[in-house]
């Protein structure tokens, strides 16, 4: 995979296939290669665009703090590189965080959004929330990165039939920096864009799996503020829809491409 220098970042990308530019945004703790289910469907049609996020991956991890502007600064930057004033954005978890920022901050340069199992807001406020924060950092701090990838794979793939995919995960969670995934985590906590929907105007899908971390409830009370944006439930699926049930989730993306990007 190619590298380029974005801001003070050395970035990690990959380009396949030819079209309108779909720039693919990963989550959390991952990196570009989960969205290879998408890209090997995609590439026949569009220019798929995937990269590790600062932090992530192959791509670089200075110290942070992080921000979510930052991470938003970071794609537009890959966007320059590849000379392509806009492009139409797939993000899950992290990488939907990251495409609503870049609506707000950028609105010229994304044409579209399809955002998976994510929102425009982290924010704790009940005790509860609060609580479910500090324990999930004080574990990131206390436990080796195996270890939790070995817990979170479980949960996200803990059908008998996806023991592949879940090895796989948890090898990959095993790289990641601790140091620069903790500040990942702290550029979300306390994050929102959420007074800006009401004018995100580009055709937005959202697509919830019912048994995401946070409830389908949730994705609905945002959609509805949003002028131009539909909401698709993915039955009997998790956070991780898009690399576990890719046969579910490619064909949401594909429709709604097909009405809104020219091809």
């Amino acid at each position: 995979m190619p590298k380029t220098i974005i801001q003070d970042l050395e970035v990690n990308y990959d380009v396949a296939g030819d079209g309108p530019a779909l720039l693919f945004l990963h989550g959390l703790g991952s990196s570009g290669q989960d969205w290879a289910p998408q890209v090997e469907t995609f590439r026949d049609r569009y220019k798929c665009i995937t990269y590790d996020v600062r932090g992530h991956g192959r791509s670089g991890k200075p110290p942070g703090p992080y921000s979510m502007a930052q991470f938003a600064a970071d794609a537009a930057g890959l966007l320059d590189h590849l000379d392509r004033p806009s492009a139409n954005l797939v993000g899950l978890s992290l990488g939907g965080m990251i495409a609503f920022q870049m609506a707000v901050n950028f609105p010229e340069r994304v044409n579209s959004m399809v955002i998976i199992n994510s929102g425009p807001a982290v924010v704790p406020v009940t005790f509860k929330e609060k609580m479910a924060v500090w324990q999930r950092q004080y574990m990131f701090r206390l436990l080796s990165m195996k270890r939790i990838g070995v817990t979170i794979g479980g949960r996200l793939f803990p059908d008998e039939d996806q023991s592949e995919i879940r090895a796989q995960f948890v090898a990959r969670w095993s790289e990641n920096d601790k140091r620069a995934y903790l500040a990942a985590t702290q550029a979300i906590i306390g994050w929102s864009v959420l007074e800006h929907i009401t004018t995100l105007t580009m055709p937005t899908l959202v697509i919830a799996a019912d048994q995401d971390y946070t409830p389908v409830a949730a994705k609905e009370a945002y959609v509805r503020q949003m002028p131009n944006a539909e909401l698709v439930v993915v039955p009997d699926a998790r956070h991780a829809v898009n690399f576990a049930q890719p046969k579910k989730v490619n064909p949401l993306i594909a429709a709604f491409l097909e009405k809104f990007v020219l091809t």
